[in-house]
């Protein structure tokens, strides 16, 4: 038997046992995971720097932004719209200044001292600066339908850790492209096109309710949201309210790729 088929059966070995984004993680924390130790340092200094109060509310909603400020202003204001009412939204700029932003006393807006390009960590820093029951995330080119906060907070109570509802994809000129919307199940989100987003997510605060800090690019697979849900699955349960609730814009400039 020669070397390329032996290695090609190897990977295949592997793939089975570990799933294929497992395996890509590892060797994005080989490649990559020199740099967390200092981006942890950066990020708890900017947490001390920004953070001497926690705002409380039942709900902390998370928004990391950068250079988007129309569009930050119109997922800001989805989070406000929320039926629910009892939560904070914090709103952190990733070194690249903030807009003028609504006027409302559950808005908190924050700007990092410099940018660091690693979405974990700006998601990580407005973590930290809440105290909260329950966290939500949403990106700067997305919102929200009113009942997002209410439809997850329904599940939670139900007892699972994990909420994730339906996404509908849109295109720049607001026509509807699908509804991403499946069932969680660990052993096929390890292999298959990562079904949950991040801004569909509503989760039960824990101390494991925090990002990756590897710095990813675009090219980089698997992204935060992927390793953020495989993460958690593996000691909290996770369960898939099947309403649409999140408006997730599809553009140039989006992350959202379809793994193959």
């Amino acid at each position: 038997m020669n070397r390329t088929k032996v290695s090609a059966i190897a990977r295949k070995a592997l793939r089975d046992a570990f799933g294929l984004w497992p395996l890509h993680e590892v060797k994005n924390t080989v490649v990559l995971g020199r740099h967390v130790r200092k981006l942890r340092r950066f990020e708890d200094d900017e947490v001390y720097r920004l953070g001497p109060t926690r705002p409380k509310a039942l709900v902390a909603t998370v928004i990391p932004t950068y250079k988007r400020p129309e569009l930050l202003v119109d997922a800001v204001n989805s989070a406000l719209a929320q039926t629910v009412t009892d939560q904070v939204v914090v709103v952190v700029d990733d070194g690249a200044g903030l807009p003028a932003l609504p006027e409302d006393p559950r808005l908190h807006a924050v700007s990092l001292s410099r940018n660091t390009a690693v979405l974990g960590l700006v998601r990580n820093v407005g973590i930290r600066l809440t105290d909260s029951k329950y966290i939500a995330f949403l990106d700067d080119d997305n919102t929200w339908r009113e009942d997002h906060l209410a439809l997850a907070l329904a599940g939670l109570e139900k007892g699972p850790d994990v909420v994730y509802t339906a996404v509908e994809r849109r295109r720049a000129d607001g026509t509807v492209l699908d509804v991403l919307t499946r069932e969680f199940d660990r052993v096929s989100f390890r292999d298959g096109t990562p079904y949950v987003d991040a801004n569909s997510l509503v989760v039960r605060r824990s101390p494991d309710v925090i990002f990756s800090r590897l710095p990813r690019t675009k090219s980089t697979l698997p992204k935060e949201d992927w390793e953020f849900v495989h993460r958690l699955a593996k000691r909290h349960v996770v369960e898939h309210v099947p309403q649409p609730t999140v408006r997730y814009l599809v553009n140039e400039a989006s992350y959202y790729t379809a793994w193959d």
